[in-house]
């Protein structure tokens, strides 16, 4: 990551640390659900979770590996992750400050490596691929879950331009054909994908960014006088002269190092 992003990424995270750790929302999920379930795990497994945030996917997974590696750039939420996940049982969790671009691990060290809902906020994603390759053990699992633009151009201006109104950390939610380039050029096999259709409620959506009232209602603004195709095509629901809700979706990708 460049330095002003990471910046902007440790002040967002580091600042609603707590936030992401009780996120109901980060917590549960159908993406998460199909996530485990894919994962073949044996239970002799080490698997990094990059750009961990909440720890729900380490969390996820810790009864199930022998040990997981929760990686992120945030020392905050990393001492927040750290203090729930014993209270619920696990104690193969091992916590790392870490940049997914550029991993201080050795060639080949981990079984498994998953990311959920991070890569958006990653300036060179490219890299952040490529050393997820390099840290993997041959036949080992990549595990991806992002938010995703359409394909359309305007469809896809339009979402990331939202995202990046919201959350000033947000570099670029990809498109599901990029993603399939991304990790077939670095030599990975994807053996499946998921596609998982997402409601958000604006109110809940904005504060868990803590988003002022002035840059919410500008936010809402932007997203009322957008196009008719925008509104139909992302359900934009108009509550009392402010935005309710609309719909985005997010994809599962799980690849394999051959």
């Amino acid at each position: 990551m460049n330095s002003s992003n990471k910046d902007d990424v440790r002040h967002q995270f580091g600042s609603n640390a707590t936030r992401y750790v009780s996120s109901a929302w980060h917590a549960a999920g159908e993406d998460l659900k199909k996530l485990v379930e894919i994962t073949e795990l044996t239970g002799a497994e080490h698997v990094l979770d990059v750009a961990t945030g909440g720890g729900h996917v380490a969390n996820a997974l810790a009864a199930l590996a022998n040990e997981v590696t929760a990686l992120d750039l945030t020392s905050e939420i990393l001492a927040a992750a750290k203090e729930i996940h014993p209270k619920n049982g696990h104690s193969n969790i091992h916590y790392a400050l870490g940049d997914a671009e550029k991993m201080q691990y050795p060639d080949g060290q981990f079984d498994v490596v998953t990311c959920r809902i991070a890569p958006h906020h990653f300036p060179n994603v490219k890299a952040f691929i490529s050393e997820t390759y390099r840290v993997l053990k041959e036949k080992g699992q990549f595990l991806l879950i992002d938010n995703t633009a359409p394909e359309v151009k305007e469809f896809d201006e339009f979402y990331n331009e939202v995202e990046k109104r919201r959350d000033f950390s947000h570099c670029r939610a990809w498109k599901k054909s990029e993603w399939i380039s991304f990790l077939e050029t670095a030599g990975f096999v994807i053996e499946e994908w998921h596609r998982f259709p997402k409601t958000f409620l604006f109110d809940d959506w904005c504060n868990r960014m803590n988003l002022s009232n002035e840059s919410k209602q500008s936010l809402a603004r932007y997203m009322m006088n957008s196009s008719e195709a925008c509104h139909k095509k992302f359900h934009i629901k108009i509550n009392e002269k402010s935005v309710y809700s609309f719909e985005g979706e997010s994809v599962l990708l799980k690849a394999v190092k051959p």
